[in-house]
């Protein structure tokens, strides 16, 4: 058994941060991680990330532009002290060595982001994600966190109300290990995996979000699934926001810049809030005007081959290896794809949910700062300023009294549930999960209707069942990836359900979510967080009120 005072499960940047801050406090820190720290999905992360660092710009117009873009159902608390605290944790990046772009002045240079009223979006090259991952796993190995390498966990261990550490899978020997902490962050990362055309890794499968609901804790705003407007049709991989931040340019296939023509957005055009662009593209796409593979087209021919080397080099590479389309003299065909979950485990500004003993952060967890729609450069940035605070929140105040015997229990009980996944004799995951994939892209995506929700609930119950007996196939203890993977459906059931019954039982559109029977937002009855709690039954759903402070909500247009 492993014994610590904080457990961070995950090692993307949240988690990353998380544990710094918490060594930094004082603490015993462990992570455990079931992919190796820098191959978590933050290293997909292109853009940037949002700060006002310069005199003409404020940190309050930084903050009114995330509660528009969350379309007034952010909590505007906890939006202000994201804002607030982003330039210092920019600037402390900086100090740690990532590599940001400069401008000729050799300062950090900043671009334009959608739904920002001022270029405020810090960046490197195209890598940011990439850069930031590198950097903070640095500064946890200049530390001596200790990390548990490929170690997967599958289960909270609860006693007495309170969160006593997790039980996680050895994915090299096949054996079980309970880990005791004081304080247990999840900072577990998406679930894009709940989607068939996804920017996700394939290990983002929901895990963090799926326990702790588990363990009696919400998940909080999962109908709020974000769309990216700029994905590659054939494997979903993303083309940055920073494209269209530099001057890109979206055509549909009459040759017209549609997003002003049309209406769509006569201010901002490309650079208005994703929901709308990606609403935007499909419907042009259903009117006859989009291209092949229900696409339109990304140009930036116009930007010079220097420019898109300097400052997009990435996504040369990308175009070229995937679709065999050069940016330098032809557009990349872009269409939505899922990207980003707003909702997650309920928590507040220090991580805490709940359950006393456990946090959550970063895209694992809904604070929240993203509500119906995030504003591109904000996702990185919640993860080091909110990484920061439930890192030292957690060090400060871990529980002292943790129950080392509901751990081995814990230990016991989820042997034996793998033990059973490997004796059953029904379908293989693949299948099941290929099902839940298929259903939630086509019935649960940018357009939602109630037949079509309806739809998707019924093929998840059934998948439920499916899944009961499900069949490992491959019974080593070596690195069984189809175990892992049946592990991992589990999660993707639950987390396909909470969205899709926050879904359904919403009926208004507001931002990511847009409902064809009720497509006007709806203040009066619906200005509150979905909460979907775990029951025996089934999920059910309770509201809470959404915290309204400065910014009042008002009609929300770009």
């Amino acid at each position: 058994m492993k014994k610590h005072d904080v457990l961070i499960v995950g090692a993307g940047g949240a988690g990353l941060r998380a544990a710094v801050a918490a060594h930094e406090a004082g603490a015993d820190v462990a992570m455990v991680t079931k992919l190796h720290p820098v191959r978590s999905h933050t290293g997909a992360a292109e853009g940037g990330i949002n700060a006002a660092l310069k005199e003409e710009d404020d940190w309050k117009d930084h903050a009114y532009d995330t509660v528009k873009g969350s379309d007034y159902i952010g909590d505007q608390d906890a939006i202000e002290t994201m804002t607030e605290e982003a330039p210092k944790e920019v600037i402390n990046l900086e100090n740690m060595g990532m590599a940001f772009s400069r401008d000729e002045n050799g300062r950090v240079s900043q671009r334009a982001f959608g739904g920002l009223s001022f270029p405020r979006t810090t960046y490197a090259s195209d890598k940011t994600g990439h850069m930031l991952l590198h950097t903070m796993y640095e500064q946890v190995m200049k530390r001596g966190v200790t990390v548990y390498d490929e170690w997967h966990v599958t289960n909270v261990v609860r006693d007495n109300g309170k969160c006593h550490g997790v039980v996680a899978y050895d994915i090299q020997s096949g054996e079980m290990e309970g880990f005791t902490a004081g304080a247990t962050v999840f900072a577990t990362g998406g679930m894009g995996q709940v989607f068939e055309h996804t920017t996700n890794a394939v290990s983002c499968t929901g895990d963090g979000m799926s326990m702790a609901y588990r363990a009696g804790v919400p998940m909080e705003d999962m109908e709020f699934v974000q769309f990216h407007p700029t994905t590659l049709p054939s494997t979903g991989i993303l083309i940055t926001e920073g494209c269209r931040g530099e001057g890109g340019i979206l055509y549909n296939n009459k040759g017209e810049r549609f997003m002003y023509e049309y209406g769509y957005a006569p201010n901002d055009g490309e650079l208005a809030s994703r929901d709308v662009v990606s609403r935007a593209e499909l419907t042009e796409v259903q009117e006859g005007r989009g291209f092949a593979d229900d696409t339109v087209h990304l140009d930036l021919t116009h930007f010079g081959e220097e420019k898109i080397e300097e400052r997009l080099s990435q996504i040369l590479e990308l175009a070229r290896d995937f679709e065999d389309v050069d940016p330098v003299t032809e557009p990349i065909p872009v269409k939505p794809g899922q990207h980003y979950s707003m909702g997650g485990i309920a928590c507040n500004a220090d991580g805490e949910t709940e359950l006393p003993g456990m946090y959550a952060v970063g895209e694992a967890a809904c604070v929240s700062v993203h509500g119906a729609n995030r504003l591109g450069g904000n996702a990185l940035l919640e993860l080091v300023v909110f990484g920061r605070l439930a890192g030292e929140h957690a060090a400060n105040n871990h529980l002292t009294n943790v129950s080392t015997k509901s751990v081995e229990e814990a230990v016991k009980d989820e042997r034996a549930r793998i033990d059973s996944l490997m004796d059953g004799t029904g379908e293989h995951q693949s299948e099941i999960r290929q099902d839940v994939q298929d259903i939630m892209t086509e019935k649960v995506n940018v357009f939602r209707d109630e037949e079509g929700l309806m739809d998707a609930l019924e093929t998840i119950h059934e998948a439920r069942e499916r899944y009961q007996n499900v069949n490992v196939k491959d019974t080593s203890h070596t690195f069984n990836t189809d175990l892992t993977q049946t592990i991992e459906l589990r999660s993707i059931l639950d987390v396909a359900e909470a969205v899709t019954l926050g879904a359904l039982e919403r009926t208004e559109s507001r931002g990511a979510h847009w409902r064809y029977e009720n497509q006007e937002r709806n203040d009066d009855d619906w200005l509150k967080h979905t909460m979907v709690y775990h029951t025996d039954d089934g999920p059910t759903v309770e509201y809470e009120d959404v915290e309204i402070k400065e910014y009042k909500p008002k009609a929300r247009s770009y």
